[in-house]
């Protein structure tokens, strides 16, 4: 009872915070509640027993998003709000998006339905502990997943990288002009 009880409190607030972050006009007021919703989505973690997660969860993507936060009050006037005009391309985009986000929704509330006789391949051992069970997982079935993932964050690096100092480069010859 106490679970249900957390987990629609954390459902709540994550959701709030979230739309909070969509809807905000304000920079900073959106990178608070985005990280306030990364915090309590670890909660939800920490509900399922999956503490490593949990502080993965809190340590990486809060971090993340805190790095995110930083960028955002180097780079923008804050004391602005941010004025957007919609074309009829963007409302297209909107429409299909939120259509989309509601059939994942139906398909999500009508999972539990279909997956009535389904069974776990790797079944809870009782002499393992979750960070050891994630170390296999991750690096017997999951190998060339977590390896393709990392090639993909250090190739999005590398062109970040690229695409600043080619920007830098403009800036530069620009003012020399």
């Amino acid at each position: 009872m106490l679970e249900a009880v957390a987990f629609y409190i954390f459902a709540a607030f994550t959701l709030a915070c979230f739309a909070i972050s969509v809807f905000s006009k304000n920079v900073l007021y959106a990178m608070t509640s985005l990280a306030g919703g990364m915090i309590f989505v670890s909660g939800f973690f920490f509900l399922l027993d999956a503490e490593f997660l949990g502080v993965v969860q809190i340590i990486v993507y809060t971090g993340a998003v805190m790095v995110l936060y930083a960028f955002s009050m180097m780079f923008f006037d804050l004391s602005k709000d941010v004025k957007e005009s919609r074309s009829k391309a963007a409302s297209r985009l909107i429409y299909t998006l939120g259509t989309l986000s509601a059939l994942i929704l139906v398909l999500i509330f009508a999972a539990p339905i279909a997956s009535a006789n389904l069974e776990a391949r790797y079944p809870i051992v009782e002499t393992m502990g979750n960070i050891e069970m994630i170390g296999i997982l991750l690096f017997t079935k999951y190998l060339v997943v977590f390896e393709l993932a990392a090639v993909m964050l250090l190739v999005a690096m590398v062109g970040a990288i690229a695409l600043v100092h080619k920007d830098m480069d403009k800036g530069v010859s620009d003012d020399n002009a």
